[in-house]
């Protein structure tokens, strides 16, 4: 059974810090092989992807994030993270990764909520 475990979420003031955990269990081929997405959906709004990492590490990042997140992969860990600067109020949502072999992502993780405070 495949299973992304997100983690890390909480509580920041604005201009503070997180980062975001996401550990993939389960896959049918080895966690390299996957593209890895962070999305996060606020209240009222639709889910947004904020970064993805491809297979070969190359990044991409939504342009309100840019110059403050930064995706990573461990792929001996089969984990995934998303360290994010500077949060702002606007950055609170419920964030999500998800994976698969192409950016049509089949697996997704549950949430964790990222609260940012003014």
């Amino acid at each position: 059974q495949v299973q992304l475990v997100g983690s890390g979420g909480g509580l920041v003031q604005a201009g503070g810090s997180l980062r975001l955990s996401c550990a993939a269990s389960g896959l049918t081929l080895t966690f390299s092989n996957y593209n890895v997405g962070w999305f996060r959906q606020a209240p009222g709004k639709e889910r947004d992807l904020v970064a993805r990492i491809s297979t070969v590490g190359s990044t991409y990042y939504t342009d309100s994030v840019k110059g403050r997140f930064t995706i990573s992969r461990d792929n001996a860990k089969k984990m995934v993270y998303l360290q994010m600067n500077s949060l702002k109020p606007e950055d609170t949502a419920v964030y999500v990764c998800a994976a698969g072999l192409s950016t049509a992502y089949r697996y997704w993780g549950q949430g964790t909520q990222v609260t940012v405070s003014s």
